[in-house]
């Protein structure tokens, strides 16, 4: 397998604070145990471009990304909510996180690679069409799937979020495209207080509770995501890649274990080698606790690379 691995200089600029859990160091971390760990030479890296209007454009409103570049500060940080905020490289480092998906996506049709990772911040699940929110500025993975489908016809995507917060606003931004389909697991009930009653067709809900360990979290993911997914067979998978589901993460209360990340990419592999000519991009999405993210990342990028054992 021909792996990707996309980021860019500028991810490391944006920073919200020296107490701030998304914070450079999550990237630093992730490639520090990748170079220990061998993989870093058997990845095909990329620079990540910055992503194009047009491209923003497809899920987001003109009048928010006027708003973010009014709201960009030229010294010091500009809040946008209690947890979000801008210094002066955080449009640089959100430009270049939502165009490495919109890259693994071109990689991957051409088929100049088989997967992809995108080691990119800030993060995006949580970013709503006219909304930052949760640390998230450009919703990243919604923006590559967007390009998918409208620059290439792709018919049906399935996306699946295993972050311990629910993507809200990558299910606002496709909920009823029947092109589709969101598989979610995630901590409930926890930050953003996800709406489960109400939830669009195409979304297939599997909340957690708080404490929960990785049998709970497999027999959701088998029960709830892999029948639907199967029965969707999607041409294309994304992977909204929360770490912070794992034990040692303080920003959740789950119970994961790093091999949790490995089977349920395993589980995405297996569906996109049935249906989807095994293409897999996957987005980083949360993960606090560093040494957990990268080895996390790590087991993450073994099955995607095809590496067992």
């Amino acid at each position: 397998m021909t792996t990707a691995y996309i980021t860019h200089p500028d991810c490391l600029k944006h920073e919200m604070g020296s107490i701030h859990p998304e914070s450079p160091a999550r990237l630093r971390a992730i490639e520090d145990q990748l170079i220990a760990g061998g993989l870093m030479n058997l990845l095909r890296a990329y620079d990540a471009p910055e992503v194009t209007e047009e491209q923003l454009l497809r899920v987001h409103s003109e009048a928010y990304l006027r708003e973010l570049e009014r709201s960009a500060p030229s010294s010091g940080l500009t809040w946008l909510d209690p947890d979000t905020a801008m210094n002066p490289h955080t449009l640089a480092a959100a430009r270049r996180a939502a165009g490495a998906g919109v890259l693994a996506v071109e990689l991957l049709v051409r088929g100049e690679a088989d997967t992809a990772f995108c080691a990119v911040r800030p993060p995006g699940h949580h970013a709503e069409r006219a909304r930052a929110m949760g640390f998230c500025f450009f919703n990243n993975v919604a923006i590559a799937v967007a390009h998918a489908l409208e620059a290439h016809g792709i018919e049906r995507i399935a996306i699946l979020d295993f972050d311990v917060h629910h993507g809200n606003g990558t299910e606002i931004i496709f909920g009823n495209d029947p092109r589709v389909l969101l598989c979610s697991a995630f901590q409930h009930p926890f930050y953003p207080f996800a709406d489960l009653e109400h939830a669009p067709a195409n979304v297939i809900n599997a909340p957690l509770r708080a404490g929960a360990y990785s049998e709970e979290f497999q027999q959701a993911i088998t029960e709830r995501w892999l029948p639907p997914l199967e029965a969707f067979a999607p041409q294309m998978i994304f992977i909204s890649a929360g770490f912070d589901g794992h034990f040692e993460d303080d920003l959740g209360q789950l119970n994961l274990l790093d091999t949790d990340f490995a089977w349920v990419t395993q589980r995405a592999m297996e569906a996109a080698g049935r249906h989807a000519d095994g293409r897999v991009i996957s987005m980083l999405e949360g993960g606090y606790a560093l040494d957990a993210l990268a080895r996390s990342v790590a087991v993450h990028l073994r099955c995607m690379m095809g590496i067992n054992g």
